[in-house]
């Protein structure tokens, strides 16, 4: 029997792949001559492709074959102003990356909540502490061995734990915007995109306590049992913020009373 060909988010296994989406996906708009009113661009040859990538444009062809058979990229045929044959442009599925980024991301929550089943105590768990349990054991695997290190003492180690975070974020199908205040020792996240936005209008406690509970869980497995976090929902429709204040001070191992970001209150 024939193994099946790879499909969606799958495909994007291969580095190769990740980095043609990631072309395609971050073309920028086109102005129309016409009306000066912007539209998403027409798209990319594979020789194009092959040549910003630096790839034979045969195996460019042989990748793009495999995303547009895997629904994540589409191809069409455009005729130049002059003569000769039309040119054959590969630009991004409309909506295939939201589709799959939706389903990887309920599919981790889903992990989530069924783990909360499978707890070896008979103590209830907080939201906070399932999602907390959960970012500490992914710590663990992508370390695969001892993950605790001594509690930040510069802004560049502590903001290097904060960007660990966000790529757990963007994991779960977040867009984060990372800024500083204090010195550095704060951290604010802007959390756009929220794949769960409808979820979480109707069970805020749920699904922001989930998400409260990755941050801590990242910190704590990383040597920051101390940190302040506070996650405020909604501060426009479509965004929740979140604020981390280092609890040690700087240039010293012993934990301190941690500063608060006087706008972000949990």
């Amino acid at each position: 029997m024939r193994d099946r060909a790879p499909l969606g988010t799958e495909l994007l296994t291969s580095s190769v792949r990740r980095r043609i989406v990631d072309v395609l996906a971050n073309l920028p708009p086109v102005r129309d001559p016409h009306t000066g009113a912007k539209r998403p661009a027409e798209g990319l040859s594979a020789r194009d492709l092959a040549d910003r990538l630096h790839l034979h444009v045969t195996t460019m062809r042989f990748h793009l074959d495999q995303l547009v058979a895997g629904g994540l990229v589409t191809s069409h045929f455009m005729r130049g102003g002059g003569a000769g044959r039309p040119r054959k442009l590969y630009a991004i599925a409309h909506g295939s990356l939201d589709r799959e980024r939706a389903e990887q991301s309920f599919a981790l929550l889903s992990e989530v909540l069924v783990q909360s089943f499978g707890v070896d105590d008979d103590q209830s768990r907080t939201p906070e502490e399932l999602g907390a349990r959960w970012a500490r054991h992914r710590v663990q695997q992508e370390e695969r061995g001892d993950t605790r290190t001594s509690p930040a003492r510069t802004p560049g180690q502590w903001l290097g734990k904060i960007g660990r975070m966000v790529d757990i974020l963007e994991e779960w199908g977040y867009t984060p915007e990372v800024s500083t205040t204090d010195g550095g020792r704060t951290a604010r996240v802007a959390l756009h995109g929220c794949p769960f936005i409808d979820l979480a209008r109707d069970n805020t406690a749920l699904v922001c306590g989930i998400h409260r509970g990755l941050m801590r869980g990242v910190m704590e497995e990383l040597g920051e049992e101390h940190t302040q976090i506070s996650l405020t929902p909604f501060v426009t429709p479509h965004l929740c913020v979140a604020a981390l204040t280092t609890g040690t001070a700087r240039g010293s191992t012993s934990p301190r009373t941690p500063l608060i970001d006087k706008e972000i209150r949990s």
